[in-house]
């Protein structure tokens, strides 16, 4: 790694989704947009879920993120998000969104159902526990 560039590292909760030296990164805040180079004021920000860029050798790379926390000291940057996924274009980048939007909903669907079986299966022991006392 030489001055011209900083080492990047994207975290997720099980693991790091990326770690890579790159020259600038711009990301979305709450604030709005920024850039970081490598020779900018060390800086902590609040992401908003969203697309981070970053470059290297002036090519475009793309992360989708969700919420998370940006840390800028020194040359290292650190991410650290909920969720973070990799991908070529745009396009990619939505499909890949729209399959864990749609995981996470069948997910919830699940674990509603399963809460629903637990309640009506505590309720039908209550009704014949209360059976049993009264024949007793």
């Amino acid at each position: 790694m030489n001055k011209m560039q900083m080492h990047l590292k994207i975290m997720v909760p099980e693991r790091i989704n990326t770690a890579l030296h790159v020259h600038k990164i711009i990301a979305e805040s709450y604030n709005g947009f920024f850039c970081l180079k490598p020779r900018h004021i060390d800086f902590t920000t609040a992401l908003k879920p969203g697309i981070l860029y970053y470059y290297i050798n002036n090519e475009e790379h793309i992360v989708a993120v969700d919420n998370g926390v940006l840390v800028k000291c020194g040359l290292k940057i650190s991410v650290s998000v909920l969720n973070a996924f990799k991908g070529e274009s745009l396009k990619e980048l939505e499909q890949q969104v729209q399959a864990e939007f749609n995981k996470a909903q069948q997910l919830e669907k699940a674990s509603v159902q399963a809460l629903k079986n637990l309640e009506a299966e505590l309720v039908q022991h209550f009704v014949n526990l209360q059976k049993k006392e009264s024949i007793l």
